[in-house]
């Protein structure tokens, strides 16, 4: 049986691992963008460092047809 403290620890290595892993996938976005599009907007860079998960998945999945970066962020 796990203490509190345990399950404490558990849930915050667990929630480290998940913050690094939207981070990655927040840097990814940029480099892919930045190399089809050239420089961010600063406002565009915001958006994407403040997304959830499941929005940057979408955001990966649109930017690989996009024809402009605001095509890749709906």
């Amino acid at each position: 049986m796990k203490t509190i403290f345990q399950q404490a620890r558990e849930e915050g290595i667990q929630q480290g691992v998940q913050q690094g892993i939207q981070q990655g996938e927040a840097r990814a976005l940029v480099r892919f963008l930045e190399r089809r599009f050239g420089t961010l907007p600063e406002h565009v860079r915001q958006r994407i460092s403040t997304a959830d998960e499941d929005t940057l998945d979408r955001w990966v999945d649109q930017a690989a047809t996009a024809e402009h970066v605001e095509d890749a962020l709906h």
